[in-house]
């Protein structure tokens, strides 16, 4: 498996993660809220719970990115980051799509921080969007907090943005 990752020289920041096992078939990308301790050779458990969606689903790999790209195990904590979101962030999540068939967004309850989900929907329009599940707050749910035998649906964008 290829394994990398885009970390920022301060190692605060991820920009992007990627695993890569079967580059004769397609790739997809996942949209998270922020990366924790994976990184461009250890697995945290979203990472692990992505791998096994994507073999279960027929996909080669995948690419990791977030709406906040600070590190951090406490989403709290990035709440409190003067900069959570990071300088090369949007340049990341602007070329995903180029690099994948599907865009799965999967950032949970605090995706609306900042307005950073609707600003990262706007980045990523033109891209067909799915996710695992919905929360009731609109948002997509998280995979750690999906059933593991969880299918892609469409990701319908209610309101204008």
């Amino acid at each position: 498996m290829k394994k990398g990752a885009d970390i920022s020289s301060c190692e605060r920041y991820r920009y992007s993660l990627w695993r890569i096992w079967d580059e004769n078939k397609p790739l997809i990308g996942f949209v998270g809220l922020n990366p924790s301790t994976a990184d461009g050779e250890f697995d945290d458990k979203t990472i692990s719970r992505c791998i096994k969606f994507c073999e279960e689903w027929g996909f080669g790999g995948f690419y990791m990115m977030n709406l906040f790209a600070y590190r951090s195990t406490d989403s709290g904590m990035m709440m409190n980051e003067e900069n959570p979101i990071g300088d090369d962030n949007n340049k990341f999540l602007a070329e995903l799509g180029n690099k994948v068939q599907r865009v799965v967004v999967c950032w949970g309850n605090n995706g609306a921080f900042r307005n950073r989900s609707n600003e990262v929907l706007e980045i990523l329009k033109g891209n067909d969007l799915y996710c695992l599940a919905i929360n009731r707050s609109g948002e997509p749910k998280h995979p750690l907090y999906v059933n593991g035998s969880a299918q892609l649906i469409p990701y319908i964008i209610s309101v204008e943005l």
